[in-house]
């Protein structure tokens, strides 16, 4: 059994997690990472990434709203990130949405070595090059298998891959964790993936350097579980206004011991 024990690792250690991150989602990633016990600290002036990249436990760079000074901003503190030996996390919002948005993505990954890259099925299938029906920022449609679309990306970007949905796969490359927990209420409000995104990076920064994928799969079953006990709080009440609230409150109220016992998680080795 997982013992979940980077939850409590992340209270303890109150990792500086420095976002890169989009007008939309700014203020709700901070609310969600100050619940879990990091310290979130929002920062993307050209002037200063550098220096906050270096000096922080993770970054989390998130494409969601780009403009030309912005992009300038997470190249640089991608790259101040890889020389100080600072996890990275990529949230490639809307990647298929626009040529810009691809060239972008294209250039971050080819500059930037990123520890972590978590999207929905479109964002994640347009990286790995898999034919896939987007809509904008929403994971769209397709019939390409979750699973190998994450591992394509791990391998291809040599990172962890975290795909999120109604179930989350979480890959190496190697190997695959697929859960398959979580509110459908997630979807309904904005920027329950980017939050992800900085969970993720969160549970990365109190986790050894080689331990990416378990700080990733602990992070997703953690977060998929304190949704469900939101959606559980709320009753026949169970609207996206009334979510929100009550979902920051069960991230800040979760346990190992409630992971533990309501996670529902399929590991395996990906097939040769």
């Amino acid at each position: 059994m997982r013992r979940f024990d980077l939850l409590e690792q992340v209270k303890k250690q109150n990792p500086l997690v420095h976002n890169i991150t989009n007008i939309v989602v700014a203020g709700d990633s901070a609310d969600g990472l100050l619940a879990i016990g990091a310290s979130p600290i929002m920062a993307s002036a050209a002037e200063e990434v550098a220096e906050m990249a270096a000096a922080s436990d993770v970054l989390v760079i998130n494409i969601g709203t780009l403009d030309a000074e912005l992009v300038r901003a997470m190249k640089q503190a991608g790259k101040a990130a890889n020389e100080a030996e600072t996890p990275v996390v990529l949230d490639p919002v809307g990647v298929g949405a626009t040529r810009f948005r691809r060239k972008v993505v294209a250039e971050l990954l080819e500059e930037v070595k990123f520890t972590a890259i978590r999207g929905n099925a479109g964002e994640m299938a347009v990286l790995a090059d898999i034919a896939w029906q987007g809509k904008g920022v929403d994971a769209g449609s397709g019939d390409a298998d979750q699973v190998e679309i994450a591992r394509q990306v791990a391998k291809k970007y040599r990172t962890i891959a975290v795909l999120s949905g109604a179930s989350d796969v979480i890959s190496d490359g190697d190997q695959f964790a697929k859960i398959t927990n979580g509110s459908k209420l997630l979807p309904r409000i904005t920027g329950s993936g980017c939050l992800l995104s900085a969970v993720c990076g969160a549970f990365i920064a109190v986790s050894p350097t080689d331990a990416a994928y378990l700080a990733c799969l602990e992070a997703c079953a953690s977060y998929a579980v304190a949704s469900e006990f939101a959606e559980e709080k709320l009753g026949s009440a169970n609207l996206p206004g009334s979510f929100r609230p009550v979902f920051l409150d069960a991230l800040a109220n979760w346990s190992k011991e409630a992971v533990q016992e309501r996670v529902m998680l399929e590991e395996r080795s990906h097939p040769e």
